[in-house]
């Protein structure tokens, strides 16, 4: 949909919405809150863990020890029965709380024009049409059809698994089936701004949001039972119509010797009890509650007992990537300089001066910082030129130091049109510099010179070939790439022309490679699944290039498997994906939809997914 069409829909202006409008559309569509299902009372969790078969198996038993005169039997069994059904509330009502803890994570307050006036009301109160403003550092706090971007970026891994920041374009037009990840004229609910500002038009609050359809395909979704309740059950089943038949059988018999048929009944109705394993309820019980605590020292949280054995009877693990596989952190694993290309760990086997040079602007072309919270340093900014400016520090050049000694005394910011960003720095009195970075392609377009030995020399075309095919090299391994550049200046820069031609004639010094790496945990857990028969299966929302390269350094996408995207899956009929499941170990471009036909497929093949 247009922009002109979004308004005109919603009513919406460049004055925001009235008061008339908001208390009106506050009364159509609610709140902007996700919705959760009711908590259940102690009474009713109670209840529920006394419908289980073995359990009703036990009260029945039970009642018939009391009705035979065994007091003390009716009551031990009485015991376990309360002390299991105690024992699973008071981990399910441990589960809520920390999870109630988790929905404190949402956006509490927003900015919003409303009647010509920039006003701030909590995040709730919005309603589609509100023209809301957003800058650095906010989270997103609906559903929004961006209306005006200024180097807008936001981080949206929470929803589509994509880990780099999305630059939005409040001017692009897209198909109306635009997958999730791609929709870059929107901001979603719960995502977050990494640069830049930008305003937007809210088209959807609370369920309807993105957000709010997985929160609701979670809450509509039916619970299954566990493999261990099915057995347990089953067991149940089994022995209830075992004390039956040991009742009928001890009975006929005694009759057929001539017993009393009173005592012959009691005898039986005896026996059919002391054939019950009272202790197994308890027994499973406190197995499954010494498990859930070792998982709480993982960080686990585990909603309800049996929930925990049927982690342990998983056939598929399905995984997000990002933070899951990976760190959650773009970091800098790959230098070029001077016409070689070397691991950040390898640095030292490329030209020292040029490793310097190129991590010196790296640090210095930079808006990222560092800044003091609880105690320590923790880096703000945008995710890449955080990346750029740790992996300086790791090579010796400190951000601050640097610009102490050569500060920055002028600036181009980045434009995504033009793919660069310059500033300029003073060396000495009268003497200054420009450092530029930015996409290799465009910056070596504007590069006459190239650093080689500890000088500018002439730029060929087989240097500059070279640099191409190692930013292909690069690219291939899913790692994004930025060049590096400088310029001596012999005037400080005033005027605009003058901020252009900072990026003409640039000297080429190298470039770096940057990627979300792996976790080192993860590859060892992915090979401990593989030990224990149990297959790996990467689905994420983040592009398949990337998918696969790090499915690859994992194991998960090994030879003879497949790697599937968003659209490509659509195109599978239900019955089609069901054939092909058990191949596929990497899905890319996935949207929460397709990942209950995922889910589904497994388990049509008989497999328990996780």
């Amino acid at each position: 949909m247009e922009l002109w069409q979004t308004r005109d829909a919603l009513q919406s202006t460049e004055q925001g919405l009235s008061a008339e409008q908001v208390r009106s559309a506050t009364q159509k569509h609610g709140l902007n809150e996700l919705r959760h299902k009711k908590p259940k009372s102690v009474g009713k969790l109670f209840l529920e863990q006394m419908t289980d078969v073995m359990i009703l198996v036990l009260l029945a038993a039970a009642a018939i020890s009391a009705f035979l005169g065994e007091v003390i039997d009716s009551a031990v069994i009485l015991f376990i029965v309360i002390l299991n059904a105690v024992i699973g509330v008071i981990q399910q009502k441990k589960a809520e709380k920390s999870l109630n803890a988790l929905k404190e994570l949402s956006a509490p307050v927003a900015k919003v024009i409303r009647d010509g006036k920039e006003i701030s009301v909590p995040a709730k109160e919005l309603v589609p049409g509100d023209l809301v403003l957003m800058e650095a550092g906010d989270v997103v706090p609906a559903d929004v059809r961006l209306v005006m971007t200024a180097n807008f970026k936001v981080q949206e891994a929470a929803l589509t698994g994509e880990s780099l920041p999305v630059d939005k374009d409040a001017t692009a037009i897209l198909e109306e089936k635009a997958p999730l990840g791609d929709r870059i004229n929107m901001a979603f609910s719960s995502s977050v701004v990494t640069y830049g500002r930008g305003s937007g038009i809210v088209v959807e609050t609370g369920m309807n949001t993105e957000v709010g359809r997985i929160a609701d395909m979670l809450m509509s979704e039916k619970t299954r039972p566990t493999p261990l309740q099915m057995k347990l059950a089953k067991l149940g089943k089994g022995l209830a119509m075992a004390a039956i038949g040991i009742c009928i059988v001890i009975f006929g018999v005694g009759l057929l010797y001539g017993k009393g048929m009173l005592d012959m009944f009691f005898t039986a109705v005896s026996l059919a009890v002391a054939a019950i394993p009272e202790g197994l309820p308890a027994i499973s019980t406190i197995v499954l509650a010494m498990s859930v605590q070792r998982m709480v020292k993982r960080n686990a949280i585990i909603r309800t007992l049996p929930s925990v054995e049927a982690l342990g009877s998983a056939t598929v693990i399905c995984s997000d990537k990002t933070g899951t596989l990976t760190q959650n952190k773009m970091t800098v694993t790959h230098l070029y300089v001077e016409g070689k290309t070397a691991p950040m760990a390898e640095r030292n086997t490329l030209d020292a001066e040029g490793v310097q040079l190129l991590n010196r602007i790296a640090a210095l072309c930079n808006d990222a910082r560092f800044t003091q919270k609880d105690g320590g340093a923790i880096a703000v900014g945008d995710p890449t030129e955080i990346a750029l400016m740790e992996g300086a520090q790791v090579a010796g050049v400190e951000k601050q130091a640097e610009e102490e000694k050569t500060p920055r005394v002028a600036e181009r910011a980045f434009d995504s049109d033009r793919k660069l960003m310059s500033t300029v720095h003073e060396l000495a009195p009268n003497q200054w510099v420009s450092y530029t970075k930015g996409a290799p392609d465009v910056l070596l377009s504007r590069c006459t010179m190239i650093w080689e030995n500890g000088q500018a020399v002439p730029m060929t075309e087989d240097k500059r070939q070279q640099i191409l095919q190692a930013n292909d090299e690069m690219a291939e391994q899913a790692l994004r790439v930025l060049a590096m550049a400088y310029k001596p200046i012999e005037a400080l820069p005033t005027q605009e022309d003058e901020l252009e031609a900072l990026e003409q004639e640039l000297v080429f010094v190298g470039m770096t490679g940057m990627i979300d790496p792996p976790r080192e945990e993860a590859k060892k857990a992915v090979e401990t699944c593989r030990q224990a028969g149990i297959q790996a299966v990467m689905i994420t929302g983040d592009h398949k290039t990337t998918a696969v390269a790090i499915a690859k350094s994992l194991g998960i996408l090994t030879e003879g498997k497949e790697a599937l995207t968003g659209q490509e899956l659509d195109q599978l009929s239900d019955e089609e994906l069901e054939q092909r499941v058990e191949n596929i170990a990497v899905y890319a471009r996935i949207s929460p939809e397709h990942k209950v036909r995922i889910v589904k497929a497994w388990q049509s093949k008989g497999h328990i997914a996780a």
